[in-house]
């Protein structure tokens, strides 16, 4: 191996850009592949040219298809190594050197996930004492966004060893997961990390899954229509706009805001983030405010072609041109610039009003107020100024987001992220996400079976798919009844493993922080998750209680555990449970007591809760330390 590493060097020296290419990304150097089943490798060649690809010993061939693409399938290989995985054409080489054989992870979500070790709990110690690792490599998916399936990473992978130089960048929940996993399993292991904040599960989906579980047909076709023709795209999607206002100001069209009708107050000159105008109001608001101007053009002008520049927006807009959508965008660093097709102005006066939608921290139009600007074909640019702005009660709910959206779209970090991993074989799936989804509960347990069971397609039908629970953030019950609804998501995503055989659910409301949506202790995270993948391989461990019914026995309700560690259950600091909840019409707080593997709750109600807020209070534990979950359940 290491005598045919000079010759390939050199090859790939003569053509690098096609080299990249040939074999997929992942297939680097210090890569970790999939042991004990067969190995697809695969990569883009010229079409019809014939691949020759070797891999432990064996070589196989291929014939690039019209596309380009192409893939051979080596035999189940053990875990072992270094390897090389070489492909070659008459007219390109590309190798991948120091490839172990093991098993191989994807670590997916948003924010909690992309937490690297460097953020979380004791880093300087972990990352300089307990990092290094050889047999554990590591590979970070470049963030992208596309609204159709990406062939190629807007940056090549690179796959790192884990030491105390790289292991920081890297996301902390998944490498603690491994290093822990690693004590019982004894293989290489390759984590292939590929997360972004903020972002909802519907972005990680394609949309054939979107369409099993339902409701996302519209979207879906508003993106394609986005592919071929984004400025009619731009108009459909303001329509759908305009369709959620009026669903929750009924009779009030006279008042559209997009028409410019309605009561408008001046805005700051400048603009910039509403929080900072000094207006109560806007002090801490997070949800739509609409902004207009007005332009006045000649006739000459307005026969024009021209580009609508508005800087930037926090964080999403729809922007109008007397009524007529024109551009939908999300991302608070994008400057705003859309393409205004000869006939959208008009002599006299335009309106341009744009429904700026702001969901965490600041909103507002901010950005060079220079770059707000309508630019006409002939080149005069017209300053926008004088804005005038209107708040959008939240009462009625938010509205939806563009399907381009980045992270609230459909299917647009699957186009971006996953599609280009292609076939890439892998053992399991950890998956830390559900923050962006709070609030839409009712199809989150729809949504994350299909994600799991899109994630089997073309891996093991039996893989394991690991679910982080969130943790513990926001406000306490001050009543019993309320509705909370990271609680809500959490159920859900209970529902949604505890239907799946092949899944495990790991508890983490008792080691977050109410006041931080971004725990530090990612360490329990890992160790959590490798006790749930322990015991999806088989192993007698068990991973903290879980519900399995609540019957009524007279005038009692007894609630009844599986998965308790040690054979019991434990209420901390108490001899009496607390968290639950029983409910008729409304809901009250009971005491409970342990009997074995039960809690007994006394009272009236056809419905139990536990936990149920955003940062519960509890205190039921099993004996080995793992809490119990949040759930909602029918007595029976």
């Amino acid at each position: 191996m290491r005598r045919l590493a000079p010759i390939l060097l050199a090859a790939l020296a003569v053509s690098p850009a096609h080299a990249q290419s040939l074999l997929n990304g992942l297939f680097a150097d210090h890569a970790v592949v999939q042991r004990d089943r067969p190995l697809p490798v695969f990569g883009t060649a010229k079409p019809g040219e014939t691949v020759t690809a070797s891999f432990a010993g064996q070589t196989l061939t291929a014939k690039a298809g019209p596309d380009g693409a192409w893939r051979v399938d080596f035999p189940a290989t053990p875990a072992g190594g270094p390897y090389a995985i070489t492909a070659a054409t008459a007219s390109a080489k590309a190798s991948a050197s120091a490839v172990l054989v093991g098993d191989v992870w994807l670590c997916s979500g948003q924010s909690n996930m992309e937490m690297q070790v460097s953020a979380s709990g004791d880093a300087w110690n972990q990352i300089n004492n307990g990092a290094a690792n050889d047999t554990i490599r590591m590979a970070t998916i470049e963030k992208a966004d596309a609204r159709s399936p990406a062939k190629d990473y807007k940056k090549p992978p690179v796959w790192k060893p884990t030491n105390k130089e790289n292991v920081g960048g890297f996301s902390a929940s998944c490498f603690y997961f491994a290093r822990e996993l690693q004590k019982t399993r004894n293989v290489p292991l390759g984590l292939i990390h590929a997360s972004w904040g903020g972002s909802g599960i519907e972005a990680w989906m394609t949309p054939t899954a979107l369409r099993k579980v339902g409701g996302y047909d519209e979207a879906i076709e508003v993106l394609n229509l986005s592919i071929k023709d984004q400025d009619a795209a731009s108009r459909r999607w303001g329509e759908v706009i305009k369709a959620w206002w009026s669903a929750k100001n009924p009779g009030q069209a006279a008042q559209a805001p997009w028409t410019g009708a309605g009561t408008w107050t001046a805005a700051p000159q400048g603009l910039g983030i509403w929080e900072r105008w000094g207006v109560p109001a806007l002090a801490e608001f997070n949800g739509v405010v609409w902004f207009k101007t007005e332009i006045e053009l000649t006739p000459a002008q307005a026969a024009q072609a021209a580009t609508l520049g508005l800087a930037q927006i926090d964080e999403m807009d729809t922007t109008y041109l007397n009524g007529v959508g024109v551009g939908a965008t999300s991302g608070a660093w994008l400057d705003r610039r859309y393409a205004l097709p000869a006939g959208s102005l008009k002599a006299g006066k335009n309106i341009l009003v744009v429904s700026a939608y702001d969901t965490y921290a600041n909103g507002g139009m901010y950005g060079d107020p220079a770059k707000r600007v309508l630019t006409l074909a002939d080149g005069t640019a017209l300053p926008l100024t004088d804005w005038t702005y209107r708040i959008e009660p939240r009462a009625g709910g938010d509205p939806p987001r563009a399907p381009w959206d980045t992270l609230a779209g459909v299917s647009t970090l699957y186009n971006g992220m996953l599609a280009p991993m292609g076939p890439y074989a892998y053992a399991g799936l950890a998956w830390y996400q559900g923050e962006t989804n709070v609030g839409r509960d009712k199809a989150y347990m729809n949504l994350l079976s299909a994600f799991m069971a899109e994630r089997r397609q073309g891996q093991s039908p039996d893989m394991p798919a690991l679910v982080v629970q969130l943790a513990d953030y926001g406000g306490f019950a001050t009543a019993p009844g309320l509705t909370a609804g990271t609680a809500a998501l959490r159920d859900a995503q209970r529902r949604a493993v505890a239907a799946d055989p092949r899944a495990g659910l790991v508890v983490t409301h008792d080691i977050g922080d109410p006041y931080d949506i971004h725990p530090a202790n990612k360490q329990e995270v890992g160790r959590r998750l490798a006790l749930a993948a322990r015991r999806l391989y088989g192993e007698p461990v068990t991973t903290g209680p879980e519900v399995v019914s609540a019957k009524r026995t007279g005038d009692t309700v007894v609630v009844s555990f599986a998965q308790v560690g040690g054979g019991r259950l434990v209420s901390r600091g108490s001899d009496r449970v607390i968290g639950f909840e029983l409910c008729d019409i409304a809901c009250r707080w009971v005491d409970g007591r342990i009997d074995g593997t039960s809690v007994v709750l006394s009272g009236p109600g056809s419905r139990v809760r536990f936990a149920w807020s955003d940062s519960p209070t509890f205190n039921l534990f099993d004996a080995a330390g793992l809490p119990a979950g949040p759930f909602q359940l029918e007595v029976q």
